[in-house]
């Protein structure tokens, strides 16, 4: 007698469980890398764009801080020896108050510009958050700079002179603390991070599969 035939065990690295799968179309993995490429050039333009408008809002900020920041008074005073000028108000804060205002402006200003980055696009990433980085200290110098031209005569001789002697005129706008250029660009960095924390999309958790060693059901 000889023994009956038995089909032969299926290959040791497959299992009976497992379906067979038809292999990928061919241009499915070319098409696959191919998506990163055009989605960062599409990050890339859009992070240009936002730098550009957040630059360009420093304009609004420069006007604002012109109108809103305290004036220093100053006095000129005429002698044998020449104009001499000096603070009409020695214990005044007005100077203070200047960078002071510039500060809680530029901090307004990068919340704002985060909420409005944030709401026209909520998925983020890297170049958008740079971007507003570079677009709040490339805003802050532009308000800085505007409102420096725009402000009173630098001058403070020829002003003096022009007003005439014991006539209070307003000293030059002036920022003492330039680590005040950073706030807007901490702010809306701050901003946007915690927006992204709290509404940002959240990553889709992987389905569950069943397999040869997934765990018996209770």
């Amino acid at each position: 007698m000889t023994a009956p035939l038995t089909p032969p065990p299926p290959p040791h690295d497959q299992s009976p469980h497992q379906a067979w799968q038809a292999p990928p179309p061919a241009g499915t993995v070319e098409a696959e890398y191919g998506q990163d490429g055009p989605g960062m050039k599409t990050e890339l333009r859009q992070a240009a764009v936002i730098v550009l408008a957040v630059a360009v809002s420093g304009v609004l900020l420069g006007l604002l801080w012109l109108w809103l920041a305290p004036h220093v008074p100053l006095v000129g005073d005429h002698s044998s020896k020449g104009w001499v000028v000096y603070l009409k108000d020695t214990e005044g804060e007005q100077a203070v108050g200047v960078d002071g205002a510039f500060t809680l402006l530029a901090l307004a200003f990068g919340a704002v510009s985060a909420v409005a980055v944030f709401l026209w696009r909520r998925a983020g990433g890297v170049p958008l958050v740079v971007a507003l980085g570079i677009g709040g200290l490339l805003g802050s110098l532009l308000a800085w700079r505007l409102g420096v031209w725009l402000g009173p005569q630098q001058d403070v001789i020829a002003h003096a002179k022009a007003v005439g002697k014991g006539v209070t005129f307003s000293a030059p706008l002036k920022l003492g603390a330039k680590g005040a250029l950073l706030a807007w660009s901490l702010s809306a960095l701050l901003v946007h991070l915690g927006l992204t924390a709290l509404f940002g999309p959240r990553d889709p958790e992987p389905p569950y599969e069943d397999g040869p060693y997934a765990a018996p059901p209770a």
